[in-house]
Formats: C-alpha cells, structure tokens, sequence
C-alpha cells in the first residue's frame, strides 16, 4: 500500500511539473480564435479587437477564423471536438450557445460542459426599438398599443431563442402583451427590416443598435438592464420603468474545449485578462458600441451555469407551448 501511495503520488508530481513546464513554454505556435458568426458582427469585432492585442505579449499569432452555420452551432460543435491544449479557442455568447444546447430540436452534437469558460469581453442589453417616426415615443406607449392589438403589431426578433427573444419573452410576461414575432439571422437584417417599415418594433442589443442610433435612424424605448447604459445615459432601463425582473443582455466571452491544463488556462486568463484591460482594448470596443465586462475563473464558471438556468426555462416554456 506505501508503494503505491508513493508512486501515485510521484506520478501526481510529474503531471503537475510537466503541465507547469509546457505552460511555460505555451504557446510555441499560433492560437486559431474562432468567431461562429460571419465577419463583420458585433462577436466578430471584439474578436479581433482584443486577438490583434492579446497576441503582443503571447509571443505567437491570433488567426480569427470564421466558423458560421446553424446560427453558431456548428463553429461550437467544432470547438467542442477540439484538442484541449490551449490552441484552438473560441467566442462564445450567453445564452445563445446555452438555448442551443437545452433545444431538443436543435438536437446539438456537444453538451454545455464540453465548453470551458476562459474569459468574458463584452455584456450587450438587449434594447427595445423603433423607428424616429413611430407614434411610441415610450415603452408604456408601446405596451398599451400592445394590449389593444394582441399578436398584431409586426416585431424583429434578431435570432430564435437568443437573448432578445428571451427579452421579449421577459417583457410579454411581465407587461401582459403578445407582439407578431417575426425572425431574422442577425441583425443587419432585422435593422434593415425595422427601417423599411417590414416591423415596427425591434429587440436586439445595444451594439447593434448603436450605429444606427447615432445616425438617427432609430429611437430606443429602454435597455433591459438594471442600470443606464453608458452609451445612451438618457434612455431609461425596464427596472426604472416598472419591469424589475426584464433584464436580458448577449455576453461574449472567450472558451475552450473541456479539459484545458490549469496553467495554461491561468495563461490565457491573464494575458486576455491584460489586453481587455487596456486603454486601447477599451476604447476600439466601446467605439464600436459593445459595454467591456470582464468576468474571469470560477465566476465566469459561475455565471456560465447560471446563465444555464435561465435559458432552460426559457427554452422549456417555448417548445411546452
């Protein structure tokens, strides 16, 4: 019994050494970073904003590659089947991969533990909007017309069951109102759709919404957060508004396939975690609309399950109906 314990714990001693050391020496070659989204959207952008930076001090290039299909299942379906050493990392987005998991018709080839969480980037609300022309100048306008048109008024949801359907949920529930849900695959579309008058309203974040809102193209109701985005100080949140328990928002983060060595994800926490930091991480992704939220470790873990369980009942609520 001694000789085993002394060789087991030996062995422990070699795999810890030998984990240290190739962390150590980690990355000796490129680091593919996977967007599952085409180029170009907001997951795209921090992507590359933060891989041109954090690949400073990693001493190996960032390749962004694009993995787009199914809405981002099948750039997760890759991530997941990926060798866990540090070299294949993607982005990720809560709830969105989470619904697409917890989705029986989506009938997804990973589950949510063969994604590890690395690091947050960006904590997107969702925002409710129309067009400058509409006669909703706030959300109680829009809620009232709601009531009075049950299932009728025209509305752009960007993406089913993602985090601005499960706004809308959160909102249908709480106000007592039904809109004409009407799906887009991102939201270049469903902007296009809302100023072409195709929809009268629109849920999606507040990084899609920004462009357009600085170009005047569209006037937002609310964000459905607890506190005033820093983007649109005057624009009242659903807390504010009588709607405490609407808070729904698009996290993008960083991940890996399960079972990535401890110090090589300490590395990656700590060098991502650096550049997210810097001025210059800051101000390309703030200039680009996105809200930096940088959650690292166990409370990414944490956040990560959590997030697991509002999109369960969501998801259950749906296909129950």
């Amino acid at each position: 019994m001694k000789k085993r314990f002394s060789f087991g714990l030996f062995a422990v001693l070699i795999v810890a050494f030998a984990g240290s050391a190739y962390a150590a020496d980690y990355p000796t070659k490129p680091i593919t970073l996977m967007v599952p989204f085409p180029a170009g959207g907001s997951t795209d952008v921090g992507a590359r904003i933060v891989g041109a930076i954090a690949e400073k001090d990693l001493g190996q290039p960032i390749v962004v590659v694009n993995k787009a299909g199914a809405g981002g299942q099948v750039g997760w379906t890759d991530l997941a089947r990926q060798k866990p050493d540090g070299y294949y990392l993607g982005m990720i987005n809560l709830p969105h991969i989470l619904t697409t998991v917890l989705d029986p018709e989506r009938k997804a080839a990973f589950k949510a533990e063969d994604i590890v969480p690395i690091i947050s980037q960006a904590l997107d609300p969702t925002t409710v909007s129309v067009r400058p022309d509409s006669p909703w100048k706030t959300l109680k306008d829009l809620i009232d017309e709601a009531k009075k048109k049950r299932g009728q008024i025209p509305t752009g949801i960007v993406g089913y069951l993602q985090d601005d359907e499960i706004g809308y949920l959160q909102l249908a529930e709480a106000a007592g109102i039904e809109l004409r849900k009407v799906y887009f695959d991102g939201a270049a579309p469903a902007i296009t759709a809302l100023l072409g008058k195709h929809v009268d309203v629109l849920f999606c974040t507040v990084a899609d919404n920004y462009t357009q809102w600085k170009a005047g193209r569209i006037r937002m109701l609310t964000v459905m957060d607890k506190e005033r985005a820093k983007f649109y100080p005057d624009l009242p949140t659903t807390a504010e508004v009588g709607y405490p328990t609407v808070i729904s928002a698009s996290t993008r983060g960083m991940a890996g396939p399960k079972g990535i060595p401890e110090p090589i994800m300490k590395k990656l926490q700590e060098v991502f975690k650096k550049a997210m930091l810097s001025k210059e991480h800051i101000d390309k992704l703030e200039g680009a609309g996105q809200p930096v939220k940088i959650i690292t470790g166990e409370d990414f873990v944490k956040y990560y399950w959590e997030s697991y369980k509002v999109a369960k009942k969501w998801v259950e609520y749906v296909r129950g109906k």
